[in-house]
């Protein structure tokens, strides 16, 4: 909705501009008068074409203007009324944009249960055959129009490993910083395929936060295959028992 932006004066169409008596008394017709406040100004529309802005001060509609366009015709001082609606003004308190369901879901608002409608023209895949660089998904003959019919896109695994990198199993986090070793020297990472094996790996640590997950090569935690818990510091060096064999009897068996 466009906001309404009246000012005091016009140098054009002063017949027009003088008609506030007449949008006022049109206005009683579809609003009591109680809601109408002062004349704030005119906006020209066009050629014989200007709207008068009231003040509305029905509660709620702070800021907004009773708009009463007019017009007239070539040669003729009479005005007529062309239409009337509440419009916003600059300071108008509005609701957002409305936003389609398909554009404002976030991943995060969907649920492993919940299907997802189909997309023909998602960039971020392709025709699996249409893939020809050397990260293409190497697809076995019985999938050319029997498995998959499309795998990701080079836009799409440039996309997936921005997010996957810039995300807490990436290295900018504070187990990275706390740990000992990176991903990259532990036993429990599981490497994967194609260019994405340079930089990512799936945890196999069950003791870790990041079992199962995708974390990247410099990422780490405190459950890294080769690091050990911090052992406690005693409270005194324990010293070797000493035995005193001077107040020991020894006596001899009879057998």
């Amino acid at each position: 909705m466009s906001r309404l932006e009246p000012v005091q004066s016009v140098t054009k169409e002063k017949t027009l501009a003088g008609a506030v008596d007449i949008a006022r008394t049109a206005l009683i017709e579809i609003t009591p008068e109680e809601s109408i406040g002062e004349h704030r100004g005119v906006v020209l529309e066009g050629e014989r074409v200007l709207t008068h802005a009231f003040d509305c001060v029905l509660p709620g509609y702070t800021g907004w203007y009773w708009a009463v366009t007019v017009a007239r015709a070539s040669r003729s001082r009479k005005v007529t009324i062309n239409e009337m609606s509440l419009k916003p003004g600059p300071n108008a308190l509005l609701a957002p944009d409305w936003v389609p369901w398909a554009d404002r879901l976030e991943p995060e608002d969907v649920t492993g249960t919940e299907p997802l409608p189909y997309r023909a023209d998602d960039y971020r895949l392709v025709e699996g055959f249409q893939d020809t660089s050397d990260d293409a998904d190497q697809l076995q003959e019985f999938e050319l129009g029997l498995g998959r019919e499309r795998v990701l896109s080079i836009e799409g695994r440039k996309e997936a490993f921005s997010r996957w990198y810039d995300s807490d199993r990436g290295p900018n986090n504070p187990s990275t910083r706390a740990a000992k070793g990176n991903c990259s020297t532990c036993g429990f990472m599981m490497l994967m395929a194609g260019s994405a094996r340079s930089l990512f790996g799936v945890c196999a640590n069950e003791w870790s936060p990041d079992d199962g997950k995708v974390v990247s090569l410099d990422h780490g935690c405190g459950a890294h295959s080769e690091t050990d818990a911090p052992r406690q510091k005693k409270l005194w060096v324990q010293t070797e028992p000493v035995i005193n064999e001077s107040d020991i009897e020894i006596v001899e068996s009879s057998n």
